[in-house]
């Protein structure tokens, strides 16, 4: 059975509450990743086994849930200990330092925003809100910008299941080049913003 069965199977047996443990393994745990859960709820949702509307709901239950877990982690627990962690029992989880030190630089350098832009970015999805509640970010900001940004990609994927989920290559294809189109978009928005601290600092100091 590969991964696309098992998490069908999953939904199957379980339904909504499937799906939304899913999502939140999605976060907590990399390699079960939302590309997968969310367009293969949509095919389950196209045979008229589960709502459209229900999957979206549970999906972005579930990735929230486990973002607001990930926060309070970064918020309660200081770098050094949690890097320590990660050392010690990252591997476990598929999560090594370079990726949480990537998630910190990635908040310092482009502040509140990245925590939108990244709930639909693999990987820094997963660790994106460690350095969130490292910074103290309010937890109403973080919440609203994680939701927005989660709804957006859970509907997103549910879509591309429940309406190419018979086309399994076709789904898969524009799958990967969304994720590159996505990670380019950050890319692109993130030159812009540095560009702009550059010449507001070069031209008023």
């Amino acid at each position: 059975m590969n991964l696309d069965e098992w998490v069908i199977s999953i939904m199957e047996q379980l339904g909504y509450l499937g799906i939304a443990l899913l999502m939140f393994l999605d976060n907590i745990f990399p390699p079960i990743p939302s590309e997968v859960i969310m367009p293969s709820a949509g095919y389950v949702a196209s045979k008229g086994e589960l709502l459209l509307v229900g999957i979206i709901i549970a999906g972005s239950c579930g990735s929230l849930l486990a973002a607001a877990l990930l926060y309070w982690i970064g918020r309660k627990i200081p770098q050094d200990r949690l890097l320590n962690l990660v050392d010690r029992y990252g591997k476990y989880l598929f999560i090594k330092r370079a990726d949480v030190i990537k998630a910190l630089k990635w908040f310092e350098h482009y502040g509140h925003r990245i925590v939108f832009l990244g709930r639909m970015v693999p990987a820094v999805r997963s660790l994106i809100s460690i350095p969130a509640g490292m910074s103290r970010m309010p937890f109403w900001k973080f919440m609203l910008y994680s939701g927005l940004g989660t709804v957006i990609w859970t509907t997103f994927l549910a879509c591309v299941g429940f309406y190419l989920g018979e086309n399994q290559d076709k789904m898969h294809a524009l799958m990967s080049n969304v994720g590159n189109m996505v990670l380019a978009i950050v890319v692109i928005i993130a030159l812009c913003f540095v560009f702009k601290r550059y010449w507001k600092k070069k031209h008023f100091s």
